[in-house]
């Protein structure tokens, strides 16, 4: 449901650009979050939502009067298009500010869940606006067809498709990268949110030129922290759970675990923790053998070595926080 509109195809591209790397080193098909991603799912089947009868002006999702959105702004062309809907440019009339337009149908929120699900991830879009390499959320709309969510528009493709084209990034890079993830983990455990779900598919680049700021995006399977809950649903994407989520015991430290397999892949171009199979990735995941021996890690410093580390400990007690990452030098050099 998350906001970031991905084109409908799984990645099937190794990270590493090289062409002759041992099956070990490749980086394994990551189906988008229609076929990978793991979501709660409850005992019994979920009620159906209320019918609101057609003479309501009411929105059954947002609980405000319906708005046609063509009032406010001009819809461009199609951007893309995903399970839930399709993403449009559109320009507001009022200040000819370009934005993308998410249209989810409504007919695919059939559920109370699934409302409750896009209402939460609304509420936090909003909660997060203006924080740091998190995308602007401009507004929602809702009308008898459709439900429109609009933001800022981010030009510049996925994370995921720029270190495909990429492969390995040096460690000035990665550090620049990874200092906006932290940045972004930092901002919502601060905030009091979990992201839940992060990966290099879930972050844009503002813009098309190499050094372009990055920024987060699908807030679909996040959370506001409630004080002294452990959380169990399995969600996420395989190579990115934490190991306390297969556990079905974990918390916000979730987060820096998966920010660390995106360093990881970034200095290596492989995935920390690989199987062939899911089943066998989340065994990997638990045994949590962390390679730095082999290649290319002799090359890269021992400073980047310990970050990685520190962030891919097992223990979530013992895992080091976004605010203690933020201030290594690493980081911040």
């Amino acid at each position: 449901m998350g906001l970031c509109f991905t084109r409908s195809r799984s990645h099937d591209i190794p990270i590493s650009s090289s062409s002759d790397e041992s099956p070990h080193h490749r980086y394994q098909p990551l189906p988008r979050r229609t076929q990978q991603d793991f979501r709660p799912t409850s005992s019994r089947p979920p009620a159906l939502s209320k019918q609101i009868p057609q003479t309501s002006q009411i929105g059954p999702i947002l609980g405000k009067p319906y708005v046609d959105i063509t009032t406010i702004y001009d819809l461009d062309k199609e951007l893309g298009r995903g399970q839930f809907g399709v993403t449009y440019l559109c320009t507001k009339k009022a200040t000819g500010r370009k934005y993308a337009c998410k249209s989810i149908s409504r007919r695919k929120l059939v559920y109370d869940k699934d409302m409750e699900d896009v209402r939460r991830e609304i509420l936090i879009l909003q909660h997060l606006t203006g924080q740091p390499n998190i995308v602007e959320f401009e507004g929602a709309y809702e009308d008898k067809q459709n439900l429109h969510l609009v933001m800022e528009l981010c030009s510049g493709g996925e994370l995921f498709d720029r270190i495909i084209a990429k492969g390995i990034y040096s460690e000035r890079e990665a550090a620049n990268i990874c200092r906006q993830i932290v940045n972004v983990v930092h901002a919502c455990h601060f905030m009091g949110v979990i992201h839940r779900d992060l990966k290099p598919e879930n972050f844009l680049l503002a813009s098309k030129e190499e050094d372009s700021p990055i920024k987060a995006t699908d807030f679909g399977l996040s959370v506001f922290i409630e004080t002294g809950k452990v959380y169990k649903e399995i969600v996420g994407s395989a190579y990115y759970v934490a190991p306390e989520v297969l556990h079905q015991r974990y918390g916000k430290e979730i987060d820096v675990w998966s920010a660390g397999v995106i360093l990881y892949i970034l200095l290596s171009g492989v995935p920390p923790f690989w199987a062939e199979t899911e089943k066998g990735i989340f065994e990997a995941i638990l045994e949590g053998n962390l390679d730095l021996q082999s290649s290319p890690w002799p090359s890269i410093s021992g400073q980047a070595k310990d970050l990685i580390r520190k962030m891919l400990t097992k223990d979530p007690k013992k895992r080091i926080t976004a605010a203690e990452a933020l201030g290594m030098d690493i980081v911040n050099n």
